[in-house]
């Protein structure tokens, strides 16, 4: 079944589906999103719209390029059959993390966990999925099965892992955060492709972070500053 699929979507990649003059233009556009994601998000201070019109865009890009041709989705990595795997094979990732953070959390006294995790460790997955996508699917993987262009996976993972550390600016906790697990992300992805696994834990570790090392509060930068 596995080399079944394997076959599939390598099959897929070498079909000239996906030109490289897509590829560029889908690159950018994920650059479009990060920029988005400064001016309306860090500047203009109007994060959820931001947030819930970049996941609607691109839900509808999915959808869209998914009529056209059925088998983008397991090639980007939107699949459920080693599901499973790659969580397995992200759990002690996972597991360190937490560690990490609750000791940085305690060394800094930035611990400042509320029932306001809760909600986000439910929602933020989604967006954490979309991330991973923008990230990984669409930079990483276009960089690695682009024809006209030929980079070893290091230096694909690194310069994936790069541009997402840079979208967090200015936090230099996030920043730091988001690189090492763009490149542990990125190396996962190369062998086994899963958007899903990876936004779950792009999420709850996200979460996490934010209330241990970041001393923030996205729940209430976002969802209580619409209700105040």
């Amino acid at each position: 079944m596995k080399t079944k699929i394997t076959s599939c979507l390598t099959a897929f990649s070498k079909e000239k589906l996906i030109s490289d003059r897509r590829r560029i233009l889908e690159i950018l556009a994920v650059a479009l999103t990060a920029i988005g994601k400064f001016i309306f998000m860090d500047y203009l201070d109007f994060r959820f719209s931001y947030v819930v019109f970049a996941i609607s865009i691109w839900t509808l890009y999915v959808f869209n390029r998914y009529k056209k041709e059925k088998n983008i989705l397991k090639y980007w990595g939107f699949r459920t059959d080693n599901f499973k795997k790659v969580c397995k094979l992200m759990l002690p990732f996972g597991l360190v993390s937490i560690i990490i953070f609750l000791a940085l959390g305690y060394s800094q006294k930035t611990i400042n966990v509320t029932w306001h995790i809760l909600p986000l460790l439910i929602t933020y997955p989604i967006w954490g999925a979309i991330q991973q996508f923008l990230t990984i699917s669409l930079i990483a993987g276009n960089l690695k099965d682009m024809k006209s262009l030929s980079l070893n996976k290091f230096l694909i993972v690194l310069i994936t892992a790069i541009l997402f550390s840079l979208v967090h600016y200015p936090s230099v906790w996030l920043m730091i955060g988001t690189f090492v697990l763009a490149l542990f992300y990125g190396i996962l992805y190369l062998k086994e492709k899963n958007v899903f696994a990876m936004g779950v834990f792009h999420g709850w570790l996200g979460a996490l972070f934010y209330y241990t090392v970041v001393n923030r509060d996205p729940f209430e930068e976002v969802f209580l500053n619409i209700i105040n």
